[in-house]
């Protein structure tokens, strides 16, 4: 960072500790080290460690390439509620149906752009299933279910589960489910990395 990079800048109006505390702040909500957030913005460990500390005011434009790999706009940089909380508590009716068919896909969190898993409230009709086609993504995915019974199919497994039972596997694996009851089979899942 040269001498001028080192100057308050004008144009945010803002001190070297803003600059700083703020800087600290967008890093911890990512979980960073300041080694992690100096390789992706592609600077010295340093640089992010005399700015956090308020000991050096970057300049306009060394702050939006440390923002690139974020990557943050300057005026999402100087404008953000660090102090807000991403909600916590849903009632039934917060959670949107994100399923694209007769199968209920009740999302929770839906408002959190930071989630790193999707649990979803499910509900299969009778003889509802999750098509003829197996599925395969990333990650990993469970569940238990509530109510009524599921026809799990995971690879060459095929097993029915009731309530209390459930289920764990890697989303590579092959799989389906269907609701082979008379009555809606209702059961509470979970998957990482996020689905929905």
């Amino acid at each position: 960072m040269t001498e001028k990079d080192q100057k308050p800048s004008p144009t945010t109006g803002a001190t070297g500790d803003d600059v700083g505390a703020r800087l600290k702040s967008v890093r911890q909500m990512h979980g960073w080290s300041q080694r992690e957030m100096a390789k992706r913005a592609g600077v010295t460990n340093a640089t992010i460690s005399l700015i956090e500390q308020g000991r050096v005011s970057p300049s306009v434009g060394s702050l939006k390439k440390v923002l690139n790999g974020i990557p943050m706009s300057l005026a999402d940089f100087f404008t953000f509620e660090f102090d807000s909380q991403p909600q916590v508590f849903f009632r039934a009716s917060e959670m949107p149906n994100v399923g694209p068919g007769p199968i209920e896909y009740r999302l929770l969190g839906a408002g959190n752009s930071h989630r790193t898993m999707s649990i979803l409230y499910e509900v299969y009709p009778p003889g509802e299933d999750t098509g003829p086609e197996l599925l395969s993504h990333e990650g990993e995915e469970g569940g238990i279910v509530v109510s009524g019974q599921l026809e799990v199919t995971v690879g060459r497994e095929i097993t029915i589960l009731g309530p209390g039972d459930g289920y764990y596997f890697r989303s590579r694996r092959p799989h389906r489910f269907r609701n082979i009851g008379d009555c809606d089979c209702v059961l509470v899942s979970a998957n990482n990395p996020p689905s929905v």
